[in-house]
């Protein structure tokens, strides 16, 4: 009796963990639909100016409209996109009519293609203001000399072409380039797997209870 006392504690207290880290990882699904929900319905509002001194916090996927033109240079950075392989994003400084010197996430080209000259004359570029966070410890460092970049940190970008530290993923240029397709902010980036996980919280429930039912058949029959 000792045993079959036992191992239905052990199998009553393993199931109510498990289901209850299954519970939580559903909680969390909930929150973070609610926070993708929130961050997709800022992307799409109407374009504002760009700030005096954006937070790269708050004022994370700020929708904006900036008329300019763009300055020389360019940087390519290595992207690998669903469904179409590897690219490059074009970013190149921006001088806006108010005088600032912004940078502009142009859009994405094939590896094998040449980067086409920015627009000439004036351009209105409308986007949305990102800080994205692509370094990790596994990024390679920048080839400068080949101009191959691995990652949009917007101070070193900010240095190297000497504007303020704002990048502007173009959703769109007027007039447009057509030989740079935008490839503008999304969630689609953004992870969730709370699912995931869920299912594999409840997943490890069911077998914790099917190896108690188990045992508690083996301790009877050896009882009997």
């Amino acid at each position: 009796m000792g045993r079959i006392i036992g191992a239905l504690v052990l199998g009553v207290a393993g199931v109510a963990i498990l289901v209850s880290l299954g519970t939580w990882q559903v909680q969390r699904l909930a929150w973070k639909e609610g926070v993708l929900a929130e961050i997709e319905a800022r992307i799409a509002a109407a374009p504002v100016a760009v700030p005096e001194m954006p937070d790269p916090e708050a004022d994370r996927y700020l929708p904006v409209a900036v008329t300019g033109r763009f300055a020389d240079g360019h940087v390519r950075v290595l992207v690998s996109q669903r469904g179409l392989g590897a690219g490059y994003r074009i970013i190149s400084p921006f001088e806006a009519d108010t005088g600032r010197r912004l940078l502009v996430d142009r859009g994405v080209i094939r590896v094998a293609d040449e980067v086409p000259a920015a627009p000439p004359g004036a351009v209105t570029v409308t986007g949305n203001l990102h800080w994205p966070e692509e370094r990790d410890g596994f990024t390679p460092e920048n080839d400068i000399a080949d101009n191959t970049w691995f990652a949009r940190e917007v101070p070193v970008l900010a240095a190297h072409f000497g504007t303020e530290p704002v990048l502007v993923i173009a959703r769109a240029l007027t007039p447009a380039e057509a030989a740079v397709t935008p490839l503008p902010v999304s969630t689609e980036g953004i992870p969730n797997d709370h699912l995931n996980y869920a299912v594999t919280w409840f997943s490890l429930t069911a077998v914790w209870l099917g190896m108690t039912l188990f045992l508690l058949w083996r301790i009877r029959r050896r009882t009997v």
